[in-house]
């Protein structure tokens, strides 16, 4: 009904050249409708900005560019009604689906942009600790698939506006889907691996991995759909297929809670009178330390007969992870530990060996 009351307008309205005009005034509403629009939403979206909702801004955001593109594909079908109304031409048969196509195809752009102000919401999330509350990896992969199925269901009804059977494409892509699995299973193979690696979540960006069944270790820049980036501590970028995740073992030391020291010193053995008070004194030294986590283990015994030495261990948490952090505990730890054991009166082992002579062998006779 809308087609006929608009074909009766044009009827009455348009006679001789006098469309020119009409196509002018049109592309004139178009661009005050648009200046309106953008005046308005960018009025809005300050607005917004001072609310503590995410969500308005970001349906402002993704609309601001299809609704301009919108505003002018009304005009142009606008103004091609008047133009066909004056001139029968075939080629308009052809331009209609393509105008249907081109609202899907806004559409589209529009369901993707609103994909991608929402993940930049949920990656902005924090909890009351002001920590992360979604894991930007995660968040990035079901973005990616939620942008996969909106292109592919505008790529379909797109297909279907133009003539094409959706079956039978839906046929053709469920055969060509089983060739191209064979021809391309190790492509597949790190798809599904980046898959498991946002479902499992076994590590994340910016995390320092490392496996002891290849030579990888470094820290994570970017997890892809069929690679991982990881940069070695020499600085050099590791690109790792995802297939390879799903059978070698990955330690993830970003996410230990404590460092551990684990030391052995060794005493003189003319000093092994004084090992238990130094042991104590080490013991107490440990428990009342700052940076140690005494709700780890704490261990500091005697266990060894070495050689040249009597050795005892010292078994630790610090508190902190941080790698440089922890060097300079483990530092002022065992200076400590050297100068107990100099307040005991007593010495560090080094290797030495002692020979002993008889003295009641005879000298040689001549």
């Amino acid at each position: 009904m809308m087609n006929e009351l608009w074909a009766d307008i044009i009827s009455w309205t348009v006679n001789g050249d006098t469309w020119i005009i009409y196509v002018f005034l049109i592309v004139t509403a178009s661009l005050t409708v648009n200046f309106v629009q953008k005046r308005f939403l960018n009025r809005l979206h300050q607005r917004f900005l001072k609310t503590n909702n995410p969500w308005d801004d970001a349906l402002v955001l993704a609309a601001q560019r299809p609704l301009t593109w919108m505003i002018w594909l009304l005009g142009l079908k606008l103004a091609v009604d008047v133009i066909q109304y004056d001139n029968k031409s075939p080629v308009f048969e052809v331009i209609e689906p393509l105008q249907f196509v081109a609202a899907i195809l806004i559409l589209t752009l529009f369901l993707l942009g609103l994909i991608r102000q929402i993940e930049t919401v949920f990656k902005k999330k924090e909890d009351k600790q002001g920590k992360k509350k979604y894991e930007a990896a995660t968040v990035e992969a079901v973005s990616k698939l939620l942008r996969a199925s909106a292109i592919i269901t505008g790529v379909l009804v797109a297909l279907q506006t133009l003539g094409f059977s959706i079956s039978g494409v839906l046929a053709f892509g469920g055969i060509g889907g089983v060739a191209i699995g064979f021809a391309a299973k190790d492509l597949l193979a790190n798809f599904f691996g980046g898959l498991i690696i946002y479902l499992d979540r076994p590590f994340a960006v910016g995390d320092w991995i490392r496996s002891s069944d290849r030579e990888i270790e470094g820290v994570v820049e970017t997890i892809g759909w069929r690679l991982t980036t990881i940069r070695t501590f020499d600085k050099r970028p590791l690109y790792i297929p995802n297939s390879i995740f799903s059978s070698i073992a990955v330690e993830n030391p970003s996410r230990m809670s404590n460092r551990r020291i684990y030391e052995t010193i060794g005493i003189r053995y003319e000093d092994s009178h004084k090992i238990p008070a130094i042991i104590d004194s080490v013991r107490s030294m440990l428990q009342q330390h700052d940076e140690i986590d005494t709700k780890q283990t704490l261990i500091v015994n005697f266990n060894k007969f070495a050689p040249s030495s009597l050795d005892f261990f010292i078994y630790t948490f610090t508190k902190t992870t941080d790698w440089v952090t922890y060097h300079k505990i483990k530092q002022a730890v065992l200076l400590d530990v050297l100068e107990i054991i100099e307040q005991h009166g007593a010495e560090v082992a080094f290797p030495t060996s002692t020979l002993h002579i008889d003295s009641h062998i005879s000298e040689p006779v001549l």
